[in-house]
């Protein structure tokens, strides 16, 4: 009965949410609380609820400040002489341009928002790509490249997801899949550099000295604050690479001081969360609402039922084969499911049925990351974000997905193969 209601829930909540008839949060929350009420655990259903807040609570205080901070540094200029820099050093070659707009992509992608990765980006580089008559199908895939793999940080939407419905921490899902990060990245720049040399091929390089102007030189206050910017988020990205204070600490306290230094009046910070508190109060939104869901399929055991008979199905010795089964599968499935969807929908069943195979729960978060969203997520019709930058670059989604998929389930497999190779997921 709890498996038959569980699959019920689920099956309810991937159609309503793929029909786009109903929307996430209501369907986040909603639909347990009728299938809770309906199966004889309504009189429970603040303990549940509860319990599933709680257990998200951290994911969501860790989001909102990360957000925010990263917001503020980008607002303050943190970025814009590496930006400045990389277009001066690129100058006229097609292939340093694309190199460049890869290294840049994956710098202003730290703040985990693919939006403004694809503001700031295109708005950048696309002058110049017109200039030097590069394609921009090849400035949309190189983005999409580098934001994809950037969007593995826990304060990016899909990490953060599968930390929510796991109940699980960034040291069980994230830490462990640092090398294979890393290891994507490095793709990413080859896969510029490949891309970029065709072009170079076509074009050939034209001498410009003009690419970008020169960055107004600091003094004084701003020059202080600009080097206290750098300094506090390279010892904010060394914590937490150390894990030493959990992240929502370290993101509350970083920001606390991050906004004393640089927004220090009260209108300025109210100015501060006018322009990004939308990003911030929908994210945060999510991640209760999953509170609710996970609490109570989780509460009433309709999860663990569920992972149970699909054990009874799993042929033997097919198990180990799960984590890997989820990672290559991830990255395509991002063409098919929602981020709520997998990560709240499927993801909790595929783990409970590792671990009752003998497998770990964390390993299946782990390897849903390496392309569920992740890196298929700029080039799915099913994110906003995506139409954002295609439509900025004036290309076809359907080209862009055809001249970029290759490159991005490439990084996927790359990350897949570091990620067996560390012991981050297991065969």
């Amino acid at each position: 009965m709890l498996a038959a209601s569980g699959f019920v829930t689920i099956a309810l909540f991937l159609v309503a949410v793929l029909s786009r008839r109903v929307s996430v949060l209501i369907a986040l929350t909603a639909l347990p609380v009728l299938v809770a009420v309906a199966t004889g655990h309504g009189g429970a259903l603040g303990t549940l609820i509860g319990g599933g807040l709680v257990k998200v609570a951290p994911v969501a205080i860790m989001i909102t400040f990360a957000v925010l901070y990263f917001s503020l540094m980008i607002d303050a200029g943190l970025f814009d002489p590496a930006v400045a820099r990389v277009l001066r050093w690129a100058k006229g070659d097609p292939l340093k341009i694309t190199v460049g707009t890869a290294v840049l992509t994956l710098l202003v992608a730290l703040d985990g928002d693919g939006a403004s990765t694809f503001l700031i980006t295109v708005s950048a580089l696309l002058p110049i790509y017109d200039r030097l008559g590069m394609r921009r199908i090849v400035l949309a895939a190189v983005v999409c490249l580098g934001a994809g793999v950037m969007n593995l940080v826990p304060w990016g939407g899909p990490t953060a997801r599968a930390m929510a419905a796991l109940h699980l921490g960034s040291g069980d899902i994230f830490v462990p899949a640092i090398p294979a990060m890393v290891a994507g990245i490095l793709w990413v720049l080859l896969a510029a550099f490949l891309i970029g040399r065709s072009e170079r091929r076509r074009l050939g390089v034209v001498e410009l000295d003009d690419v970008v102007p020169a960055p107004e030189p600091r003094t004084g206050w701003a020059r202080f604050r600009f080097w206290f910017n750098v300094v506090l988020t390279l010892a904010l990205v060394g914590v937490l690479l150390a894990q030493l204070f959990p992240l929502e600490v370290v993101f509350v306290v970083a920001f606390v001081v991050a906004v004393i230094v640089n927004r220090p009046k009260w209108e300025q910070q109210q100015e501060l969360f006018a322009k990004h508190g939308s990003n911030v109060v929908l994210v945060t939104t999510m991640i209760f609402a999953a509170g609710v869901f996970t609490g109570i399929l989780g509460g009433t055991g309709m999860i663990q039922a569920m992972a149970h008979w699909l054990v009874g199905i799993i042929p033997d010795g097919a198990g180990g084969a799960l984590p890997v089964l989820v990672a290559v599968t991830s990255m395509p499935l991002s063409l098919v499911f929602t981020p709520d969807a997998y990560y709240f929908g499927v993801l909790p069943v595929l783990a409970e049925t590792s671990a009752a195979l003998g497998g770990s729960p964390a390993e299946i978060g782990t390897a849903a990351i390496l392309g569920q969203m992740t890196t298929g997520f700029p080039l799915s019709p099913l994110t906003a974000s995506t139409f954002i930058l295609v439509g900025m670059c004036g290309v076809e989604l359907g080209a862009h997905q055809r001249f970029v998929f290759k490159w991005a389930f490439g990084t996927t497999l790359v990350m897949t193969v570091v990620a067996l190779l560390t012991g981050a997921i297991s065969f």
